[in-house]
């Protein structure tokens, strides 16, 4: 039978990725915004971002167990947004030399940021948004018909 603490758990667990996910895609458009930003308050060009999440809480009293044995359920919540430290990585030269950021032999210093595999990355967070809303809506629809048998 299920308890009243298990459709909680369920709807704080769907509740928890969704609020991850709706911040990771924040991150990810503020990526794409930046994408040719030379300039950034902490000086020189903007360094990509990423969202890095956790599992919090307990799992249920009855969790469902994957093939190692490890239990499922709890939810998750993000842990914090980090920079691309390894300059190596988060920066790339371009030839510009009309650009007002441009040295004196003409390059200029920017964000190493791929509009295409952050546009592929937003999609990836819409979608597990999504999925989250389907099991609220499927969790919605479960509790209404045990009410409803509950009734007869």
């Amino acid at each position: 039978m299920i308890r009243r603490m298990d459709y909680d758990s369920a709807f704080q667990m769907a509740a928890s990725g969704m609020s991850a996910q709706r911040m990771r895609m924040n991150v990810i458009a503020n990526n794409i915004a930046n994408a040719d930003s030379t300039v950034s308050a902490g000086g020189g060009p903007y360094r990509r971002r990423s969202v890095v999440f956790e599992a919090v809480g307990r799992a249920p009293r009855n969790p469902v167990r994957l093939d190692g044995g490890r239990a499922v359920g709890g939810g998750v919540r993000v842990a914090g947004v980090v920079e691309e430290r390894n300059d190596e990585k988060a920066f790339t030269l371009v030839y510009d030399p009309g650009h007002p950021q441009a040295n004196a032999d003409g390059w200029v210093l920017k964000p190493n940021i791929q509009v295409m595999a952050e546009m592929v990355n937003l999609l990836d967070a819409t979608r597990a948004f999504d999925a989250n809303v389907t099991m609220l809506n499927n969790l919605r629809q479960i509790a209404a018909k045990a009410l409803e048998i509950g009734r007869l």
